[in-house]
């Protein structure tokens, strides 16, 4: 992963603190449904660039609340949700447990919908797993 990343000019630093995300996951879910996937693809951007390469803290407040800004989203907006635990708690827990029911218990996890099949990478894996795995729906639509 340190190869791809220092060939994509990203420096990944893999010593930050392993914590639990739920409160990332919940600030994602809350602006993907308030300002839509644009929004929130930003944020885990934000949130991947701080935990992979500045050792942040996944789920900090300061942490939480640079990547809503950086997204675009008010601060102030974003620091009252943040600071209120309980805001977007319940939908969050009904997504992941959602998920869970359907199998999906590893990140990432990405369904390519094939003409005959469907076709699931789970997990990290390398660059040629995806190019297999994209080169069997490929032929498969043909």
């Amino acid at each position: 992963m340190s190869t791809y990343g220092q060939e994509a000019g990203i420096n990944f630093d893999f010593h930050g603190t392993v914590a639990n995300t739920f409160d990332a996951h919940r600030l994602i879910q809350h602006y993907q449904e308030e300002l839509g996937p644009q929004v929130a693809n930003k944020i885990v951007d934000s949130l991947y660039t701080q935990y992979f390469t500045q050792r942040a803290h996944p789920s900090a407040p300061e942490t939480l609340l640079r990547a809503a800004v950086d997204a675009g989203v008010d601060r102030t907006g974003a620091g009252s949700f943040i600071e209120d635990e309980y805001d977007g708690l319940q939908e969050t827990k009904m997504v992941l447990r959602e998920q869970v029911s359907n199998g999906i218990d590893s990140v990432p996890y990405i369904l390519f919908e094939g003409k005959r099949r469907d076709f699931t990478v789970q997990g990290a894996k390398e660059v040629g797993e995806y190019l297999k795995t994209l080169e069997a729906v490929a032929k498969e639509a043909h």
